[in-house]
């Protein structure tokens, strides 16, 4: 489920920081589903998960498509997609830096 909208990363990552909404992300992720059905799995009132419903669809991790006279929401991925294309970023750096502490280590150890 893709979307053209453009991802903030830093809203997207706000509402990952969230127990409740990425517990709705479960739920959304195979199969769109209504709010109703949302807040009955993850044990919270209609209005609580529908607010936060409207976080992640805000922060570009979930879509909303009207079916009739409901409203369902699905996963978003291009929105997961923006957030680990930005954490992947720090990766090489770390991994560098990890290698060079290695290296520094052995060359200690055998020097």
């Amino acid at each position: 489920m893709g979307t053209a909208k453009a991802i903030d990363v830093d809203l997207a990552l706000r509402a990952l920081a969230d127990a409740n909404r990425r517990a709705i992300m479960k739920v959304i992720r195979s199969d769109p589903q209504p709010v109703g059905k949302v807040a009955q799995v993850v044990g919270l009132s209609q209005q609580t998960t529908s607010h936060h419903l409207r976080t992640l669809e805000r922060a570009g991790l979930a879509t909303i498509t009207a079916d009739r006279t409901r409203h369902l929401y699905a996963l978003n991925t291009d929105g997961l997609a923006a957030v680990q294309s930005y954490l992947n970023g720090f990766w090489p750096g770390k991994l560098a830096a990890l290698k060079s502490v290695i290296e520094q280590r052995e060359a200690d150890q055998h020097g």
